[in-house]
């Protein structure tokens, strides 16, 4: 059996598409996946599968949460190994660590795919002052300096930019998901 982490884009977030934790654990039990743990209440699932096809597994939980709670869910399957090499090649942790930039506003914004292309000046000039991004192909670095929910570059911008789907998390629940999975190993 392998450690996976699956990211479920857009559930209870302004009170959209309602899934408790618990329901939402049942379900994945019920896929057959084992030592399923979520994190918050956005969409964060840590569980063991031995299936090793990820896209196969994003596209099961796609399809049971459709048939469970009627909703079309973007879902993102990660290895722990993925998710672990993203947060090691951030481009801003070295001014994270010295303090000179906020750990609580570095958000991550993990891709489905490869960009169609990456072009980061379409994105510069929405960005506003204290606004900073690394454009790979998998995942934007972004550091929000005015918060999240103030920005402009929000999921919903770079997935239109980079024509790809999207999910984000802030610095703080990766690193929580890389605990639970590191225990759950």
């Amino acid at each position: 059996m392998k450690t996976y982490i699956a990211l479920l884009r857009g559930i209870n977030v302004s009170g959209q598409k309602k899934i408790k934790m618990v329901d939402l654990k049942t379900m994945f039990e019920n896929l057959g996946f084992t030592s399923v743990t979520t994190y918050i209440q956005s969409g964060n699932i840590v569980f063991k599968s031995d299936k090793e096809d990820i896209d196969f597994l994003g596209h099961r939980i796609k399809e049971r949460i459709l048939e469970t709670f009627g909703y079309d869910v973007p879902v993102l399957v990660l290895t722990p190994k993925t998710l672990k090499s993203i947060h090691q090649k951030n481009p801003f942790s070295k001014r994270i660590m010295s303090g000179e930039i906020e750990e609580k506003k570095m958000y991550f914004t993990l891709l489905g795919s490869a960009p169609e292309t990456i072009n980061p000046e379409t994105c510069i000039a929405t960005s506003s002052d204290g606004e900073e991004f690394v454009i790979t192909k998998n995942v934007v670095y972004f550091f929000a300096a005015n918060g999240y929910g103030k920005t402009k570059l929000n999921n919903n911008f770079f997935e239109k930019k980079l024509k790809c789907s999207a999910t984000t998390r802030n610095l703080k629940t990766l690193i929580k998901l890389l605990e639970i999975s590191k225990s759950n190993s």
